[in-house]
């Protein structure tokens, strides 16, 4: 095949060309392709090449340089008109033959290229990727080309030039990993700060397109589209790729929890300081280098007032540390990250017994203190909550990381108890005994040699950073993401008792009603972790009412969750869910106290609240509106409805929401809309490959219940009193009955 298509245009005789250059502002860069072109035919002296390549490059490079430190502006707003120029004229498609043409000539002697003249070409055409639209997309397009860059990464010296360039292409194009040639060979060589960069490739192939916004997506959208992409998708097949590489996982455990003082020595780390800026993603970490090295030099010159020793001394000394301590925490964000998208794929099992068997939580509590959450991070500064392509410091991108990691890794999954030290387990052990409960089997299983060393394990110390977190910090909706998803699954007596000894539920409700906290995802976060919390836990309750000890709390606390049904519905089924157990245990006297003494439990168990809940609940939704992260409030409402089932309750229930409709002069709308839910909700459900022990787990309610109920609810026989059809009037049947039937 002929790749270089479009030879340079310049067959226009010199001095037309000279004088159409002067006019159009080309800068020359016709006549330099040209001379480019002439200069790299197959057996020519490349030295010249490279001469002719610096001098088009230094007219480049200032267009790049200045799309870099102007927050990287969208290509349509600024013009890079040298760039334009050398693209017009074939310099990118020049460029791409230069580079391949030692794999494609048939002589035996292969021409060497010079790693020097490797690294200008692939700079000047990062260069042109990111000045002038249209270039990335086509390099992408050329699979020859994508697959001999992977190629290229072999050599440590073009290693970062080849890695930059490689990672724009990925975001235009999902690489199949499995068609890399020699993949496993390619990355058992990497040294650890190659494997480090390669992971900001990898994180690229391995996630799903727009994974980040997903609870936004209607789940009428998502089924849709799950049923026209049955086989795995790209991503989930790259992962697998990569977990069947030796030793992967193994390298990058070690690499997430080497400590500082064990990365590679300060004298090789910065290599030349133009490498080190390309590999930075922009300005702002300078900035931030910049910044922590000045706060050293101030702190410093308290301690010493001679002016001219300080300027000698301690900047010069500490900087490297302190780019040393970031640039280690920008590796880990990369690592961290493929780990955690991993840890939510498919391959959950397999990848969650790998990383406890490389000890990656323990490994990690070590480095907590020094490095993860280190006393003079700027915590202060305002972090965007849960939209994380915003261009934070490294430090926040890890800490936001590494709390994703925990709470991938202790959701639903018996490891959790890794996140614990030998101590801390045998405290839940002494609980289970004290409450005469049997353990849970997960803890019972727990490998003792895996877990947490020191004095606290990792949970203990994320509760401890968690309570000194100013108010407004949204690492708080994190934190507590992280905390609640340990408790989630079926629920434990011993791991609530363990974090309520520890203040916690204190903790949240001073964020809820004291601390000012306006911010609906960190409220929300600490709703759900409440709500996981308190569950089914009478002294969770007897705290609660101590700390809620006045009219006004109780009032705020109420306030809070009603300002937002969505956020708090966890929280409300929690109560719903535990005073009808409670309920149910009146021969323990300590419960029987709670119940009467509790603002909590008292303002639920009257009728009329659980009414006002479930209206509003039902109200707030309908089919084309439910996402992943507001379906809850459907499943909250069901739950009240069972729960008035099982006692016989259900038609009373049922007649009261077609009062309210009356009352509030749209009759039918809301039970119309219910019904709908339902339909949708058995699509959804009863779907086989979803899983539905979460609602169990959660609910203590066995699924079959479910699903009876909902389809009691749904009986087309009106004559049922627990039938919603009998409570909808004749005239406004089926108001919306065309919205399901697609």
């Amino acid at each position: 095949p002929v790749y270089f298509s479009r030879q340079p245009q310049t067959s226009l005789p010199e001095a037309l060309l000279q004088e159409r250059d002067k006019r159009a502002k080309w800068h020359g860069i016709p006549e330099l392709l040209q001379k480019l072109h002439e200069s790299s035919h197959p057996n020519s002296d490349l030295s010249h090449t490279h001469s002719v390549l610096k001098e088009l490059s230094s007219l480049l490079s200032m267009e790049a340089m200045s799309f870099v430190t102007e927050d990287r502006k969208s290509a349509q707003e600024s013009t890079f008109p040298n760039t334009y120029t050398f693209d017009l004229f074939g310099g990118v498609d020049l460029l791409v033959e230069i580079l391949m043409r030692p794999t494609l000539t048939m002589q035996k002697k292969k021409p060497q290229m010079n790693d020097d003249l490797v690294k200008d070409c692939l700079s000047v055409l990062y260069n042109c990727c990111i000045c002038t639209e249209g270039v990335t997309k086509s390099l992408a397009a050329r699979d020859d080309f994508v697959l001999f860059l992977f190629t290229l990464m072999t050599n440590k010296k073009t290693f970062l030039q080849t890695a930059t360039l490689i990672e724009d292409i990925l975001g235009v194009k999902k690489v199949r990993l499995e068609g890399i040639p020699n993949l496993s060979g390619l990355v058992q060589s990497f040294d650890q700060q190659q494997l480090a960069n390669f992971c900001r490739i990898l994180s690229v192939t391995i996630s799903e397109p727009d994974v980040r916004n997903d609870d936004k997506h209607t789940l009428l959208a998502k089924n849709a589209q799950q049923k026209r992409n049955a086989s795995p998708s790209r991503a989930e097949v790259n992962q697998v790729t990569l977990l069947n590489i030796p030793g992967f996982i193994e390298r990058l455990c070690k690499l997430a929890t080497r400590k500082v003082s064990e990365a590679t020595g300060a004298s090789n780390f910065l290599q030349e300081l133009e490498d080190w800026y390309t590999w930075l993603d922009n300005a702002l970490v300078l900035d931030a280098l910049m910044q922590m090295a000045t706060e050293e030099a101030e702190h410093s010159s308290t301690e010493s007032s001679d002016e001219s020793s300080m300027a000698t001394s301690p900047l010069r000394h500490r900087l490297p540390q302190s780019m040393k301590i970031v640039h280690e925490i920008m590796y880990k964000v990369e690592v961290l990250y493929v780990l955690c998208v991993l840890l939510m794929g498919r391959q959950r099992n397999q990848v969650h017994k790998m990383l406890a068997e490389f000890r990656l939580i323990p490994g990690l509590n070590n480095l907590f203190d020094k490095l993860i959450w280190r006393k003079y991070t700027s915590s202060d500064h305002v972090v965007h909550g849960q939209n994380e392509n915003c261009d934070c410091s490294p430090e926040i991108s890890f800490k936001i990381q590494f709390l994703r990691l925990l709470q991938s890794f202790s959701d639903h999954h018996e490891n959790k108890y890794l996140l614990l030290n030998s101590q801390e387990l045998n405290e839940l052990s002494a609980i289970s005994l004290k409450a005469n409960i049997p353990e849970v089997e997960a803890l019972v299983n727990t490998d003792r040699s895996l877990v947490c060393d020191g004095k606290k394990g990792l949970l203990t110390r994320l509760l401890a950073v968690m309570k000194r977190e100013p108010p407004d910090s949204s690492f708080r909706f994190w934190q507590a993401r992280a905390v609640e998803s340990f408790l989630r699954g079926a629920t434990s007596y011993a791991d609530q008792m363990f974090l309520l000894k520890r203040g916690l539920l204190e903790h949240i409700l001073f964020c809820i009603i004291d601390s000012g906290c306006k911010s609906r995802d960190v409220l929300q976060s600490y709703f759900d972790l409440l709500g996981e919390l308190m569950k089914f836990n009478i002294d969770a309750f007897k705290r609660f009412n101590k700390y809620v000890s006045t009219d006004d709390k109780f009032q705020t606390f109420m306030t809070q969750i009603n300002s937002s049904l969505v956020d708090s519905n966890m929280l409300v089924r929690c109560i719903v869910l535990s005073l009808d157990r409670f309920e149910s245990q009146t021969e323990d006297v300590k419960v029987v106290e709670v119940l009467s003494e509790c603002c909590l439990l008292s303002y639920m168990a009257r009728v009329e609240n659980r009414l006002s809940f479930l209206f509003r609940l039902v109200n707030v939704i309908n089919v084309q509106t439910l996402t992943q992260e507001n379906v809850s409030c459907l499943n909250t409402s069901l739950v009240v409805l069972m729960l008035a089932r099982r006692r016989g309750k259900l038609p009373f229930y049922l007649n009261t929401l077609r009062e309210k409709e009356y009352a509030e002069k749209y009759p039918g709308c809301l039970l119309n809309n219910f019904h709908n839910l339902l339909r949708f909700w058995q699509r959804h459900y009863l779907n086989k490959d979803k899983d539905s022990t979460c609602l169990e787990n959660s609910s203590c309610i066995p699924f079959d219940y479910w699903k009876e109920t909902v389809s009691v609810l749904l009986v087309s026989d009106r004559t049922s009193l627990c039938a919603i059809a009998s409570y909808i009037d004749e005239p406004f049947m089926d108001l919306d009955r065309d919205l399901l039937e697609d």
